[in-house]
């Protein structure tokens, strides 16, 4: 049966832990907003596919993760990223190709990961990431690590045949995964509307003997008290979740699409819907932050935006003879 998820409040979480999650949706925001500005100027080789608008989910589930566990991401994949622990410095380096970056510049921002974190990719393939952490969840479960698996995917992907099939495994072998379905309305320049049969995606879950809970994706307490239910759930043994994460991305499918497709749908969802705003305005009027310690949290974001460009621009490209490396595993 599927559930809608509202916000209960902010109780659960303790002023360091409020701070954790506003330093982490404003790092993927100013690092988003800067790669935009950056990729104008034609110093970043191939595309980006940004998530700006889409910060609360990452960082809702994220939180709940830690060293046991493995998220696989999509080709909009900087904000899970972020979220998971990977370093925006060497994120950004690999975004320009550079020998610092996180796959030493033979990535870029399609494909960076960070295995140490369990960060499994980026990936260009729509759908490629939940076949994956099925793999992962089934290795946590079989060596008794209490680890969980989280798949990313978009509205486009949910209509994948890996992803389906995933679903269905997750479920007959009862593995500690996630799905989170970020349904940002379109598939490139498709709406769901159009193209999801059902009027939810949280609704395929029932077919698949799992729960399945629609959150507000603008709203991070939503998304945040969701993930924790679904994981805890999982880390238990109560198997898979599916969860819709319900928001609006603020750029195009990739840099440089005009968005002919789109109205004035952006231009609201920042003004009046927006999860950085609606987080301040929870916290400060709760009184467990004050508008001060947020301003705070933005300078030093805005500091490590700045030294992660300039370190970028500096470092130099991969030489010839990294050309082969890191391609083929040798058993």
């Amino acid at each position: 049966m599927t559930a809608t998820m509202a916000s209960t409040g902010t109780h659960e979480l303790g002023p360091e832990q409020l701070l954790d999650a506003y330093r982490m949706m404003r790092t993927i925001r100013d690092f988003e907003e800067r790669v935009h500005e950056e990729f104008a100027g034609g110093d970043i080789p191939g595309f980006v596919h940004l998530y700006a608008g889409e910060e609360a989910s990452a960082t809702g589930v994220c939180m709940h993760l830690d060293d046991r566990d493995a998220i696989a991401s999509t080709h909009r994949g900087h904000g899970h990223c972020i979220a998971k622990g990977v370093d925006p410095v060497p994120m950004m380096a690999e975004i320009y190709g550079r020998a610092t970056g996180s796959c030493r510049g033979k990535g870029g921002s399609m494909h960076i990961a960070d295995l140490s974190k369990g960060m499994l990719g980026a990936n260009g393939i729509v759908g490629g990431g939940p076949p994956l952490i099925c793999g992962r969840a089934l290795a946590s479960k079989q060596l008794g690590t209490g680890g969980v698996a989280v798949a990313f995917f978009g509205d486009g992907a949910s209509n994948q045949g890996t992803t389906l099939e995933s679903l269905n495994l997750a479920t007959v072998w009862n593995l500690p995964a996630i799905f989170v379905a970020e349904n940002n309305g379109y598939a490139e320049a498709t709406s769901s509307t159009w193209s999801v049969a059902t009027d939810d995606i949280a609704d395929r879950a029932a077919a698949f003997g799992m729960p399945g809970v629609i959150v507000d994706g603008f709203d991070f307490f939503a998304v945040h008290e969701a993930a924790g239910e679904a994981i805890a759930r999982a880390r238990e043994g109560g198997g898979p979740t599916l969860i819709e994460v319900k928001f609006t991305r603020y750029f195009g499918h990739f840099e440089g699409d005009q968005q002919l497709y789109r109205g004035d749908e952006v231009a609201n969802a920042r003004e009046n819907l927006d999860c950085l705003k609606r987080f301040r305005a929870k916290v400060t009027g709760s009184g467990q932050l004050s508008a001060e310690q947020l301003d705070g949290v933005d300078t030093e974001v805005a500091a490590l935006i700045d030294r992660s460009v300039a370190e970028a621009k500096a470092a130099p490209k991969p030489e010839g003879t990294e050309l082969l490396t890191d391609v083929y595993v040798s058993y």
